[in-house]
């Protein structure tokens, strides 16, 4: 077993990340078969609960209120409404349901709204995710009386390159969340998205961040940018495969117990793409045909693919 480090130096990083591509995957994979059955992916599904309208400015997305894409504003949804969402996608195989919504941070009003939605699915015996902003320490601890399993909130990208994405919210600010949450004892579901303009020393840096946190993350969730025509990255170069899935094998070494997801993107993602990312220690994927506002592979399509690859769904979840 691999002890887990979270002092990590960039350098360090960076030297993984230069590593030859094979010696990489044999090395990400051997740490990944050591910690979890390489066969096994567990399957998580992802509603947007309120969509629109944030006053955040994120280059990349279409829920930002600065940018005209041509995404009608929803009003949060009603709870029935989202709990026959959570039980169709439990009847899919999903095992955690996570409740997104387009806030910079939820008013405790809001959070009121929310609470209920928890309830309503870690009743059904899934496991409950939520992602609203940014949290107060007072708001994580409600959270975690209520029943929430995990917080998802992304640090998107490296501190040197989070001014490049976003200018209304600091880097700090993400830290400080993740710090609430954590203190709050909520599992903390952390990654970003490679295709921000970053070049691959903001890779190793995000990652170190991540890695350096004082637990590491449970969920790792690693996206793939998708341009949004309207957005000022409609038009940004994506990264190679290669160096997707050298971050992914990166990711493994670095958070060998933590479980890292294929999330957004994979509707650009080819079979032996996907399948690379597997073997360097991806073991979870988001499960649905949207993700959010971008298209994501269906139900269907992920079936396919894993009997193609003797990929087993997990029926129950380990992290």
């Amino acid at each position: 077993m691999i002890a887990l480090r979270n002092d990590w130096t960039l350098a360090e990083v960076e030297a993984l990340f230069a590593l030859p591509f094979n010696d990489l995957l044999f090395k990400a994979h051997t740490i990944h078969r050591a910690h979890f059955d390489p066969n096994s992916v567990q399957v998580s599904s992802l509603l947007n609960i309120k969509t629109g309208a944030c006053p955040e400015d994120c280059s990349y997305c279409s829920q930002s209120s600065k940018y005209d894409t041509g995404l009608e504003r929803e009003k949060l949804m009603e709870i029935d409404t989202v709990l026959a969402e959570a039980k169709t996608a439990q009847d899919n195989g999903a095992t955690r349901f996570c409740m997104g919504a387009a806030w910079r941070n939820p008013t405790d009003k809001s959070l009121d709204k929310v609470i209920p939605m928890i309830q309503g699915v870690k009743a059904m015996g899934m496991e409950t995710c939520v992602t609203l902003g940014m949290l107060t320490q007072e708001q994580a601890f409600t959270l975690k009386e209520a029943g929430l399993d995990y917080y998802n909130h992304n640090i998107d990208t490296s501190k040197e390159n989070y001014s490049n994405v976003i200018t209304t919210r600091n880097f700090q600010d993400r830290l400080d969340t993740l710090e609430s949450v954590q203190n709050a004892d909520i599992h903390v579901c952390s990654g970003g998205i490679l295709g921000l303009g970053e070049a691959q020393t903001d890779r190793a840096s995000m990652l170190r961040s991540l890695a350096n946190l004082e637990k590491h993350p449970d969920s790792v969730p690693l996206n793939l940018l998708v341009p949004i025509p309207g957005t000022p990255f409609e038009k940004i170069a994506p990264p190679t495969e290669s160096e997707f899935v050298r971050t992914i094998a990166v990711a493994r070494i670095m958070m060998p117990k933590s479980v890292v997801r294929l999330s957004a993107g994979r509707t650009e993602m080819g079979e032996a793409m996907q399948a690379l990312c597997f073997f360097a220690g991806a073991n979870s994927i988001f499960y649905g045909d949207q993700l959010l506002t971008t298209d994501n592979p269906d139900t269907g399509t992920d079936q396919i693919l894993f009997k193609k690859l003797g990929i087993n769904q997990q029926t129950a979840n380990t992290h």
